[in-house]
């Protein structure tokens, strides 16, 4: 019988793919991240089984002891960071994840370029906007994402492939992935990360081709 991840995983394609053909667009356009955060590594085996292959974690810690065995076990996995990245944990992120959906600041940027020189390894990256410009957010401010996208592509040669966005909980998220859309456009980057449980299809119909979804796939936060 099929286990419950494997039918949220069904239902969620299905409706990953029902959005894209109202957009338009075809559903292999749009990549399924299942952020599994806070939950065990049971119920990611469960995923892998299901033809899950793309996950996202928000804690470095957190996805060495979940993930090492996992990635062992199923080589094609692909692991997102999407949580904030402090710059004591570059190292780990560069050599473990593959690919690092939180550059935010100078700093950060910098502490990765080093990073990945050294390592050899350059896991593709997004830029964190912070579309809402709230406060207790990370990500760079709108106004100075031009510039970041700058500094980071041409005087660091980061891998920047795309932007990511989460909007604020309260706000019409549609803004604000239009907003990321526009950045996107005029800096020529084709990626968009944006989009969670409630709103990926609303993201799709802008031009997601990363969604980020937890809940739907996983159920509510493990302790």
């Amino acid at each position: 019988m099929e286990g419950s991840i494997a039918a949220n995983l069904r239902a969620v394609r299905e409706r990953i793919d029902e959005a894209a053909r109202r957009a338009a667009r075809k559903p292999e356009e749009v990549s399924l991240i299942a952020v599994s955060k806070t939950h065990e590594a049971s119920l990611v085996r469960e995923a892998l089984f299901a033809g899950q292959r793309h996950f996202g974690e928000n804690r470095v810690q957190e996805a060495l002891f979940k993930y090492t065995a996992l990635k062992e076990a199923f080589p094609d996995l692909v692991l997102h960071l999407i949580g904030t990245l402090q710059t004591n944990k570059v190292k780990e992120a560069v050599a473990f994840f593959d690919a690092i959906e939180t550059l935010d600041r100078p700093r950060l940027a910098e502490a990765l370029a080093r990073e990945m020189d050294k390592r050899g390894r350059r896991p593709p990256s997004f830029i964190e906007v912070n579309t809402g410009e709230e406060p207790q957010k990370s990500g760079v401010l709108p106004k100075e994402a031009d510039a970041f996208i700058a500094f980071c592509r041409d005087r660091l040669a980061l891998p920047v492939i795309g932007l990511m966005c989460i909007p604020p909980a309260f706000e019409e998220p549609s803004l604000h992935f239009a907003l990321l859309r526009e950045i996107a456009r005029r800096n020529g980057l084709s990626r968009l990360s944006m989009g969670m449980s409630a709103d990926f299809e609303i993201a799709i119909g802008f031009g997601a081709t990363e969604v980020r979804v937890g809940t739907a796939i996983f159920g509510p936060r493990g302790g």
